[in-house]
Order: structure tokens, then sequence, then C-alpha cells
């Protein structure tokens, strides 16, 4: 429907409105809102459990645009029906509005989509969607023209510069809607960069942050000339950022270009477990300012880039992922060491977390005061799991096999030997 058919209904609807007749109009406008609120809620279907992405996700964009689209159909049956005995300028008004936020609802959701991983999107979805169906309603009556005229009219003074508020908010506007073009653009890149297999994890999240920064700094440059600022004033700003960078941001400047060169050079991949500034667990995430490593009792810890670059990391699984594991036990002397040896490497085949290859190992480690030391040593190759479960395995296996073939784990024991015929203590000694 265009804008000049839109201000004749408006028109006609003015004249409807000194009319009694009006009410019936209002009647069948809310009755039809009514029962399309009542039906949206009674059709909210969702998708069984375990169904297709694709299927939840039609699933959800039906629950929005149920309510829209059912009054659109009804003020369609609503108008045809009155037709016949009153005029239905507002049932007419009220049926492109209801269809345009069906389509906004769509749009903005289409959006929420392709910001999977943006939670203010859940927050502000519904809040987007009513703001454009305000502005597109405002637009349509033609009450929009005479806002933006006062709006206008509104001037801001800074010093001796003078900027008016509808300046401001269509400024705020573009500048919103071009970066949020930019960083549905990055994260669609983004999407597809992850897919690419030939590509190393490492390489596919640098080129994936480059392309957002690339991306936004191009839609700043664009829409700065669309709201009047010239782009010299960049030079400015670029002046004062690099003064920054030298007395109190380099220290966030070091972070940034630490990052990329962890993701470069790949020396810390994800997946890799490290210890690094006292903190000892596998690298869950890699950032442009820090990295997170997850330790094995589950507690994350957030170590700056610049501090893995310029301190030594211990990657435990650089170039190969297998760790060496050793668990300790004494037996008594006396105790047939092969045979000793036979049971605790058989314990450890029998663990499903040891590697058949390299081959666990039994040596005698020291000649103790109480026993001789034993030594199990084995390799795994899932060292994120955790060591301390395996070890507890093995030393209750070993433990057991060693009491089922009567060899003795010794307690500590000192001799103390009593000599005769010694003279007694002389008093005062």
């Amino acid at each position: 429907m265009s804008e000049s058919q839109i201000g004749g209904l408006l028109t006609d609807l003015w004249e409807d409105l000194r009319e009694p007749a009006i009410f019936w109009q209002i009647g069948t406008l809310a009755l039809c809102v009514l029962l399309a609120w009542g039906l949206a809620r009674r059709l909210q279907w969702r998708a069984p459990e375990g169904s297709a992405e694709a299927l939840k996700r039609g699933a959800a964009a039906a629950r929005r645009l149920a309510f829209p689209l059912l009054a659109t159909l009804l003020l369609l049956s609503g108008r045809a029906a009155l037709a016949r005995w009153h005029s239905t300028h507002l049932l007419s008004v009220a049926i492109p509005l209801f269809g345009a936020l069906a389509g906004i609802r769509f749009a903005v959701y289409l959006v929420r989509i392709a910001f999977a991983q943006s939670r203010w999107m859940d927050s502000f979805e519904r809040s987007i969607a009513t703001l454009i169906w305000s502005a597109l309603a405002l637009h349509l009556t033609g009450l929009l023209p005479e806002i933006v005229r006062w709006l206008s009219e509104v001037e801001l003074s800074a010093g001796r510069l003078s900027v008016s508020l509808w300046t401001l908010l269509s400024g705020a506007f573009w500048v919103a809607l071009t970066v949020l073009i930019a960083l549905w653009a990055g994260a669609a890149l983004e999407a597809r960069l992850m897919r690419a297999e030939h590509l190393h994890s490492s390489l596919r999240a640098v080129f994936a942050r480059l392309a957002k920064a690339l991306l936004l700094v191009t839609a700043v440059l664009v829409v700065l000339p669309l709201i009047g600022v010239d782009l010299t004033v960049l030079s400015v700003f670029g002046g004062a950022l690099g003064v920054g960078l030298g007395l109190g941001l380099q220290k966030i400047a070091s972070n940034y270009l630490s990052g990329f060169i962890i993701l470069l050079d790949r020396s810390i991949r994800l997946g890799d477990l490290i210890t690094a500034d006292g903190q000892h667990g596998q690298v869950t995430r890699i950032t442009t300012r820090y990295v997170v490593v997850r330790s094995l009792a589950g507690v994350e810890a957030i170590i700056p880039n610049d501090t893995l670059v310029t301190t030594t990391v211990l990657n435990h699984s650089y170039s190969d992922r297998r760790v060496r594991l050793a668990v300790r036990v004494q037996v008594a002397y006396g105790t047939d060491l092969k045979k000793a040896f036979a049971l605790m490497q058989a314990a450890a085949r029998a663990h499903p977390r040891v590697l058949k290859e390299p081959e666990p190992g039994a040596q005698v480690v020291e000649l103790a005061d109480s026993g001789i030391n034993l030594e199990l040593g084995f390799w795994i190759e899932d060292p994120e799991a955790g060591s301390q479960g395996v070890r507890s395995d093995l030393s209750v296996a070993m433990l057991e096999k060693f009491q089922a073939n009567g060899i003795e784990i010794p307690y500590p024991r000192r001799d103390i030997r009593l000599l005769q015929g010694s003279s007694p203590a002389k008093p005062g000694e």
C-alpha cells in the first residue's frame, strides 16, 4: 500500500471518527486482536527434543509470527464482513500495521540467528522490533515528519559547535546500523572460516578476528561522512591514540599484539595442557587480550597474552599429547622383584587410559631403610582428563595384587639394641 493511499485512509478515518458507527470498527478491531492473541497463545508449538536445528528455528519463527499474522487474517475477514453495512477505514489502517509487525519480527529474528553468540539480542529482540514498528507506524500515519521537524529545532551547543537533536539521533542510528551489518558480516565470515578444515584452528581464529576488525573500521569510515563528520578529524584522534599508547595503554597494546603472535606461531593451541604463571590446566579459549586456562579442578584462570609471550610456559602437549606418569610403592626386603614387576605392569595394562605403546615399565628406585622403593611408569594421551584418578586406580590395583600374591608392603621399623656390661652413668653425667 502506497503512502498516498495511507494518507487517504487517514483522511477518511478522521471523517469516520465523527460518526457513531466508528464503535463498530473499534469493536471489530478489539475482537480480532483478542482472538488473535488467544489463538497465538494456544498455538505455541515447540519442536520435539532432539529435532533438527532447522525445525527448531522454524518453530521459534512461527511462535513470533503467530499473533501478527492471525490478527492480519482476522482483520481482513472482519473488514469484509463489516463492509456490507459500515465503512472500514480504521480496519484498513490497522491491517498494514499488523502486517508490518509480522515482517519486522521475522527480520529481527533473522538478525538474532545471525548473532547467535550475542546474548544481548535475546533480551532486546522484542524491544528492537517494537521500536522499528513504532517508527514505521509514525511514518504511515504522517506523524513522523512533524516529530522530525520538532527534533531538528532542538539544538545542543558545545562551545562554538551547535548540533540538532535530530542530527545526533540520526547519526546514532546510522552508526548502530553499520556496526550491526559489520558484526553480522564478521560472524558469517567467522562461521565460514571455522568450517575450513584445511586451515589450522589458530589461523582460522586469526583471520576471523582480522576480518572483524577490518569490517568495523570500514563501517566507521563509511558512516562518518554520512553523519557529516570530516575524516580529517581522525588524524587528531590518531595522535591522541598514539600518545595514549605511549603513556598508559602500552600494556593493552602489548597484550593485543601478543595474542596475534600466539595464534600465528601456534605455540599455544586450544586443548593444550600448559603450566604458566603458577596455573596448570587446559587452554579453553584464546582471545586478543588473554588466554583462559581451565584447571583440572574446574577453576578458570585468565592469563594475559603478554605474560605467555615474555615468560616460560610449560606446554605438556606441544608436540606430543602423550604424558608419562609414575606411581611409587615400597615392598619388603626378600620380595621376588620379578614377580612384583610383573604384577605392577599387569595392573597398568588393565587400565583403559594407559597406553599399550610405550609399554608400562617398573624399576627399582631406591634401597630404603624399611624396604625397596619401586616405581611404575606409564603413558596416557588425555592429560586434560586429569592424572590423579589413574594414579589412584593403579595404586588400588597394585595393592590388591600384592595382597593376593603375598607381597608385603612394610611399615617403618626401627631396631633398638641394649648393650650389656656397660658402666653405669656417673652422677652429674
